[in-house]
């Protein structure tokens, strides 16, 4: 399709997708508001506040068409699920993925980077590829070139799309109306707020909740609930396996692949993008105040003195943890700090993560930080996730393949 499109003359498509609710039909006021939201790149930061989340509701209907319920779009009704994919952030990409749905993404932030992360972790699933390089790259998507994608959804919030710049309430409304739906929810990653024109219909999810909704939309409900047996049961590991608080290390963690600029992130944030770290209740290192900053100086990290550093991104081929760890033992402030004199800088992958990823750091991260609870961190230095016993494993691996192959 011709990216010279003239809007007052583009064919409603999709006639069999439509929104059942008012929450983007008309009333709402047209514009754009400034600033966006922010990528898994190590160098951005994301602010945070607290709302409740909402429960799943998916209804079908006698002719076979069926709804799915999220905000900030309200009611979502298909005839059938949708088989092309574009998606922004890489949280959502990551469900399509774990529902055996990877290869038909068509968008992402950051394709080729993350196409390099996420393959350092399907070499411990059986039977599972994945190929996202050389995708439209949608951190700021063009409206011409979401009608050439042609896609049958959109995994991406509409609230977020709004607050890029060139964007306005028309403009969300067109796509919806003459490609396909939107269906995600960007802000959950750390509670923060959407703009003023969304605040009455949004609300929060996990990743988990978010991912029941999204695995209603491709009407993939069975996938979703053996996966949430294996997350649920990785939790209860979990929970029976903390040590008490007096016992647990320091910590922080941190985008370190630039020791002049330090980025610290939280390890409470009430979102998704700790949700690989908050049900093990770690010890922040940072009080509050420096938490809340986007960059950190050698001298701060000292002064906090972690007893764990995570490496935000080290496990990503381009970043070597090696140079990390050797340039902090270099440094003469940061070779004072107990996580570099202990050797414990160990490596991560990513925050906006999908289920699979989300199962895969709740395991690396246990490890790295309680160890003797629930086994020795294998020394990390390159390629891909480390080969974990079965017996070691926290979460059955060869299972979780089997349910992103369909074979359960």
């Amino acid at each position: 399709m011709s990216e010279e499109i003239d809007e007052r003359v583009a064919p409603t498509r999709r006639e069999y997708v439509r929104y059942g609710g008012a929450v983007l039909g008309g009333g709402l006021l047209a514009g754009c508001l400034g600033g966006g939201d922010n990528g898994d790149d190590p160098t951005n930061t994301a602010t945070s506040s607290e709302t409740p989340t909402a429960t799943s509701t998916n209804t079908t209907t006698s002719d076979g068409s069926y709804t799915v319920t999220m905000a900030p779009m309200g009611d979502v009704k298909f005839d059938s699920p949708p088989e092309t994919i574009f998606t922004r952030l890489t949280h959502l990409a990551g469900m399509a993925f774990a529902l055996g749905r990877g290869n038909d993404v068509n968008a992402m932030h950051a394709p080729d980077y993350y196409d390099a992360l996420w393959n350092q972790f399907t070499p411990r699933l059986d039977g599972v590829s994945l190929d996202w390089t050389g995708l439209y790259s949608s951190w700021e998507p063009s409206k011409e070139k979401l009608y050439e994608l042609d896609s049958d959804v959109h995994l991406a919030d509409p609230a977020s799309v709004f607050a890029l710049q060139g964007w306005n309430m028309a403009d969300i409304e067109e796509v919806r109306n003459n490609i396909s739906p939107w269906f995600g929810n960007q802000f959950s990653d750390s509670h923060g707020a959407p703009p003023d024109e969304w605040t009455d219909q949004y609300e929060y999810y996990s990743l988990w909740e978010m991912f029941e909704k999204v695995a209603a939309v491709f009407q993939e409900q069975a996938r979703y609930e053996a996966l949430a047996e294996v997350h649920d049961n990785l939790l209860n590991t979990i929970e029976s396996g903390l040590p008490p608080e007096s016992e647990r290390p320091t910590a922080v963690m941190i985008g370190a692949s630039d020791l002049d600029s330090i980025y610290a992130y939280p390890l409470d944030n009430p979102g998704f993008l700790t949700a690989h770290v908050t049900p093990l209740e770690p010890v922040s290192a940072f009080s509050e105040d420096v938490e809340s900053t986007s960059t950190v100086g050698m001298e701060a990290l000292r002064e906090a003195n972690p007893e764990v550093m995570f490496a935000l991104g080290g496990m990503h081929p381009d970043t070597s943890i090696s140079d990390i760890r050797s340039g902090f033992r270099d440094d003469a402030v940061g070779q004072q700090i107990q996580a570099v004199q202990n050797d414990r800088i160990y490596a991560q992958g990513a925050r906006y993560q999908g289920p699979i990823l989300n199962l895969f750091q709740l395991e690396m991260t246990a490890k790295q930080l309680y160890p003797d609870a629930f086994g020795e961190w294998p020394t990390y230095t390159d390629g891909a996730y480390p080969e974990i016993p079965t017996d070691e494993q926290l979460f059955d691996h060869q299972r979780a393949a089997d349910i992103i192959n369909g074979d359960f």
